[in-house]
């Protein structure tokens, strides 16, 4: 007899098959250029208060990190010889001089990032400014942080619960329909909350970079907007690169949901790898792939630590070989850069 598989509706699915539908048939009917390239970027919403924890237990996941991860980076590199690098979003509500410099220390090492996340609940506009214009401050000036672009301080955002732009039905979490349009003009480069399953925050853009435009009398304006495509506009509101989203057998042939998460429950693997690459959002002859996790909870540090890490970059590195495609690993600020390069047609070097 046949397998049976096993499958339950997961929460809000309907909001998210059509398009995931259509990214599927897209990519096998519509003639695209070679895939040559791969970039994997790893966003991790790290938060070392996180539980209700003290500094003593914040202090000391962050010394795991800034112990362990250049003795992985160091094992690994990808197709130009370059090691990994890692982005950690911290939470603004979470800063401390303290826990932010070792990531500092690490990023000035060439192999980690660090970017904005931030947890809000309905404060106003004003106080989500502050907040904002604050921590920006905090890292540029007080850890060197960040980068100029034409400038201004520009960053890389994800939003704390999922709600990017008021997203969750209850209006929870966020409360600022025109957010979009304020992250547009604090300077934010890209958004990298997405995918947010099994949440209603989730959206009908499926495995797609694209723009958003907002409407700032309305909620999710996100849910919708305009492909990045080489050769096309390059220009919106605010640039979505959402992990990839999509369908994968488990254990006992259950149908589970491939959402790009590291977890402790769900660590990489060589099929997981194959899946990403097969979901993830593709601009010219590059596909982009995001991963996340939430590092600093010992659930997912530990096993990610210890040999979790090590395994992704195994498993995409033989998925790439196999298929002849160079892997390059990326920050969030590089990985947006060659977004842009490959809608620009402009030659990846190195």
């Amino acid at each position: 007899m046949s397998a049976q598989h096993h499958v339950t509706t997961p929460r809000n699915i309907h909001i998210w098959l059509g398009g995931y539908i259509r990214s599927r048939m897209r990519s096998l009917l519509i003639p695209r250029k070679p895939l040559t390239d791969v970039w994997l970027m790893i966003a991790d919403h790290y938060e070392p208060l996180g539980g209700g924890h003290d500094m003593e237990k914040a202090l000391s996941r962050v010394a795991q990190w800034r112990r362990t991860w250049p003795e992985i980076a160091s094992r690994h590199q990808d197709s130009t010889g370059r090691p990994p690098r890692y982005t950690f979003f911290y939470p603004q509500e979470e800063y401390r001089p303290e826990l932010l410099e070792p990531l500092a220390e690490m990023t000035r090492m060439g192999i980690a990032d660090v970017e904005i996340h931030i947890h809000h609940d309905g404060e106003g506009e004003q106080d989500f400014l502050d907040r904002m214009h604050r921590f920006k401050e905090q890292l540029a000036g007080g850890h060197g942080l960040l980068r100029t672009d034409n400038g201004s301080v520009v960053f890389a955002f994800i939003h704390g619960n999922w709600a990017l732009d008021n997203s969750r039905p209850d209006g929870r979490y966020c409360g600022l329909n025109n957010e979009i349009t304020l992250l547009r003009d604090l300077g934010c480069y890209a958004d990298f909350t997405l995918p947010s399953v099994p949440w209603p925050t989730q959206t009908r853009m499926v495995n797609t970079i694209y723009w958003a435009t907002d409407d700032p009398q309305l909620p999710k304006s996100h849910d919708s907007g305009i492909p990045v495509i080489a050769g096309g506009p390059f220009s919106g509101d605010l640039l979505l690169i959402p992990g990839p989203l999509g369908l994968r057998f488990g254990s006992r042939r259950l149908v589970r949901i491939e959402m790009g998460e590291i977890a402790g429950y769900d660590l990489p693997n060589r099929e997981r790898a194959h899946r990403w690459l097969e979901f993830a959002p593709r601009v010219g002859s590059s596909a982009f792939i995001k991963v996340h996790t939430h590092g600093a909870q010992e659930r997912n540090m530990i096993p990610l630590l210890d040999h979790g890490l090590d395994d992704l970059f195994h498993a995409i590195n033989d998925e790439c070989r196999a298929r002849g495609l160079s892997l390059h690993y990326a920050t969030a600020w590089e990985l947006s850069r060659a977004v842009e390069a490959e809608c620009r047609q402009i030659p990846i070097v190195g």
